[in-house]
């Protein structure tokens, strides 16, 4: 029986590629430099796994995903040329952009749908700290915030599950992981977890950072287009 949902955040709940993008020409409007809002939020997202992977890989103690973001920004700056165009302060500014991000059209009606039944929290790479003023932001209608910040580790490590669903006060076969991407679903299933996964066919654009995932890679327990259409079958499935 399942009694909670936890969810991935970046691609699945929120549209990090327009929202990072949407930010980055704002700030960028007040300036005389010109940049492509769309590349630039490419490039910062590109420097994401890599430098989680540091952490992952036990090169480097757990930081917070806020720390990592100022790093990669710092680093796509330099990239852009726009080293001496930003001060510490426009980059903190700056680094907020990840708490500003846009829902998908279809995450807010549903997870208020979901969450007349059951527990709902993000299982995220991003701290608690910018999970909650994201929330804020965007509406979204959490009962807890877990994730990295809670396992000291970032997925796919299996601790990262299982921490998130101990912190519920249940067995990871009471808590259904829903992603967009199929490693997070083959990982939080290897942890004992139940998976769904959603499509979001949108989430790269046409840029260079990734690709969606289009269609499950395995027989997920739910396979949806969307968080409306999960909250459906969730109801009908008792």
């Amino acid at each position: 029986m399942i009694e909670a949902l936890i969810f991935d955040v970046f691609g699945t709940v929120v549209d990090w590629r327009n929202g990072v993008a949407r930010e980055a020409e704002a700030f960028f409007a007040c300036s005389d430099r010109r940049v492509d809002p769309i590349a630039f939020a490419d490039s910062w997202r590109a420097k994401y796994q890599p430098s989680m992977e540091e952490i992952r890989s036990g090169r480097r103690g757990y930081t917070v995903l806020d720390v990592l973001h100022r790093e990669n920004l710092d680093a796509t700056l330099t990239e852009f040329g726009l080293d001496d165009a930003v001060d510490d302060e426009g980059r903190a500014r700056l680094n907020r952009a990840w708490e500003k991000l846009p829902p998908w059209p279809d995450v807010v009606p549903g997870l208020e749908a979901l969450r007349s039944r059951y527990l709902l929290a993000p299982c995220s790479n991003g701290s608690i700290g910018m999970m909650a003023r994201l929330a804020r932001f965007a509406g979204l209608p959490w009962d807890a915030i877990l994730g990295a910040d809670i396992a000291h580790d970032y997925k796919p490590q299996a601790a990262v599950y299982r921490a998130s669903a101990a912190a519920l006060g249940l067995a990871p076969e009471a808590v259904m992981m829903v992603a967009a991407h199929n490693f997070d679903l083959a990982a939080a299933r290897e942890a004992g977890l139940a998976t769904a996964f959603v499509s979001r066919p949108d989430e790269y654009g046409d840029g260079p950072v990734g690709t969606p995932d289009l269609a499950p890679s395995d027989d997920w327990e739910a396979v949806v287009p969307d968080f409306l259409t999960l909250a459906r079958q969730m109801e009908a499935g008792g």
